[in-house]
């Protein structure tokens, strides 16, 4: 039997769905779907076996879109296989922004939890974050930094 699957997830700069389709890629030729919560706020996640939630950290804050839609499901979200991961480029605030992105109780269900790197882009930012990038992170350019190893790793889980 094949597992039934949603990628469900928000971003500001399109790096986390850049992540996503990295997901539904590697666990093609599985029934995957994503599902961009800035599209559909409210997706019927009951004829699925697996959720993977996905969220960015922006000015180190989780994305609103994310948090509601975790909280409102909550209740089926228990019920089913569960895989979080969060796109942040501060490695050393992954454990409080994990904790500040999803509920305990739903990051004691989940079978992984991962940290999947970030990207600046540059072109998408504007003119205040790019100033804050700048001044903060010392970024002048457009720069991935995701972690493809984590993402394998995600997946590697997934097909277990």
């Amino acid at each position: 039997m094949k597992m039934k699957t949603a990628i469900i997830y928000a971003t500001h700069h399109g790096t986390t769905e850049t992540v996503a389709k990295q997901i539904q890629q590697q666990l093609l030729p599985q029934q995957v779907e994503l599902i961009n919560l800035a599209h559909n706020k409210q997706p019927d996640i009951s004829t699925y076996d697996r959720i993977v939630v996905g969220s960015s950290i922006h000015a180190g804050k989780n994305q609103t879109v994310v948090q509601k839609f975790c909280s409102k499901n909550m209740p089926e979200l228990l019920q089913k296989q569960i895989g979080l991961f969060l796109c942040c480029l501060n490695e050393k605030e992954f454990e409080q922004s994990m904790a500040n992105a999803y509920p305990e109780i739903l990051r004691n269900h989940a079978f992984d939890i991962q940290l999947m790197g970030g990207e600046y882009k540059m072109d998408r930012m504007n003119f205040i974050e790019r100033f804050l990038v700048k001044k903060i992170a010392g970024v002048t350019q457009s720069q991935s930094l995701i972690n493809y190893n984590n993402i394998n790793n995600f997946v590697k889980s997934l097909r277990k």
